[in-house]
């Protein structure tokens, strides 16, 4: 008897996304030790002036819809648009400068030794 994969293991990455919000939406996917996967819905969202993101785990992350621009402490900027992808090393200051109103992004988080 084969029970089937459960409803819960899949999903469309750009079905059902949340209306607009004053800022972005994470949506946890998947989580495991080591590894996190998440849906951010952007709307338009910017990170405050000053705010960096300094995260403990690596993060690959590619824009499914959109268009982004991140900043990097030190003056480097990458322009996304939809199916590009970057990587960004444990540490590695950023923030986001801009998402246009459609920005959907794929975030896988990696952390080592898990």
């Amino acid at each position: 008897m084969n029970p089937g994969i459960p409803a819960a293991a899949r999903g469309n990455l750009l079905a059902a996304l949340p209306s607009p919000a004053a800022g972005e939406i994470f949506q946890t996917l998947f989580d495991h030790p080591g590894c996190r996967i998440e849906r951010i819905v952007s709307h338009g969202h910017a990170s405050a002036a000053g705010d960096w993101y300094d995260q403990d785990a690596d993060e690959w992350v590619v824009l499914l819809s959109g268009d982004a621009v991140l900043q990097f402490d030190g003056g480097d900027v990458a322009r996304l648009k939809a199916g590009d992808w970057i990587t960004i090393p444990a540490h590695c200051r950023h923030r986001v400068a801009s998402t246009s109103p459609d920005a959907v992004w794929l975030a896988v988080h990696c952390c080592a030794g898990g």
